[in-house]
């Protein structure tokens, strides 16, 4: 029996009991997943944190929940996402562009993944991270989907600090976007695995062109969506191809039977090609970044990839 003919008949029966899914599980025992738990917990620690030192009684008699103590947030009027004060966010490692170039603070470009707005964008971002989050790492295991979400927070925060001038910008978002980048990758890498493959690719690009466009909406940063998916979706190729059936397999086969490489030929290619393309584009983007280099002089189209103008609202100046 040909190594072909193996992963054939092993890719048919495993997609026969996940149809209803858009991955097919390995027939391996799922990784136990505690990164992205201790992710959460992370987070939210931190935002305690940062509630700790705003103190907003201390300088201010309107605040939000006042029974909270020290904890209480920000008048709604200064942050309608119940959280600290723009100060205090920068003062604790917001992502400002002034003291990253000017003051040479590089490590805001990962503080600021660790730090939120508020209730409701913490809220919001540690439920997106769970629903994503979990299952990626339940499949491809803690240390690849680790390295994917700091990349991909990072991959952000380097590409809203060179159009995203004159705000401070935190949050997880950037790495989130890049897990479904990663999602999406890890679908068109593993492409002969999958059952309903155009039904699941047809989903993602939805769920992905949703939350893109929700980031042309004034006072959201889809500089960090779009730089974090873009560095998801390349390290997909490079972290998560599945080896082939027939190579999985190659010690319960019969001596004298060929045997397949771990990876089919594109997955290399697609792998190779990303590999470069990352290096490149995190080489070029810290350039141009310690550079003082504003990404709008450059692409003056750019605006509107974070923020269409409508009769609705306006955009500010960034």
């Amino acid at each position: 029996m040909r190594g072909g003919d193996i992963e054939s008949r092993g890719e048919k029966n495993r997609g026969s009991n996940h149809a209803s899914s858009y991955a097919v599980e390995d027939t391996d025992t799922p990784w136990l997943s505690w990164l992205i738990p201790l992710f959460v917990v992370a987070n939210v620690v931190m935002f305690v944190i940062v509630m700790y030192f705003n103190n907003c009684p201390k300088s201010n008699q309107g605040c939000v929940a006042r029974f909270l103590g020290r904890f209480s947030f920000q008048p709604l009027r200064e942050n309608p996402l119940f959280g600290p004060s723009s100060s205090t966010l920068e003062r604790l490692g917001g992502l400002e562009w002034k003291k990253v170039v000017h003051q040479h603070q590089g490590w805001r470009l990962v503080t600021c993944i660790w730090l939120h707005a508020g209730v409701i964008h913490l809220i919001a971002n540690m439920l997106s991270l769970v629903i994503i989050g979990i299952r990626l790492e339940q499949q491809c295991g803690f240390v690849r989907i680790g390295i994917i979400y700091l990349l991909s927070g990072i991959g952000g925060s380097i590409l809203s600090s060179l159009f995203i001038q004159r705000n401070i910008s935190v949050g997880a978002s950037g790495a989130l976007f890049g897990l479904l980048g990663a999602m999406l990758s890890e679908l068109i890498t593993n492409w002969s695995i999958y059952t309903n493959k155009v039904c699941a690719l047809l989903t993602l690009l939805v769920i992905v062109a949703i939350n893109l466009g929700v980031g042309i909406l004034p006072h959201v940063d889809n500089f960090a969506h779009i730089g974090g998916f873009l560095t998801g979706f390349l390290l997909g190729f490079v972290l998560l191809p599945r080896p082939q059936l027939g190579w999985m397999q190659r010690r319960n086969l019969p001596a004298g039977v060929r045997v397949n490489s771990k990876y089919k030929a594109y997955q290399y290619g697609l792998g190779l090609v990303s590999l470069v393309l990352l290096v490149a584009g995190f080489t070029i983007g810290l350039v141009l970044l310690f550079r003082g280099v504003n990404g709008y002089d450059h692409c003056h189209w750019c605006h509107y990839l974070s923020c269409v103008p409508t009769s609705r609202w306006k955009c500010d100046g960034n």
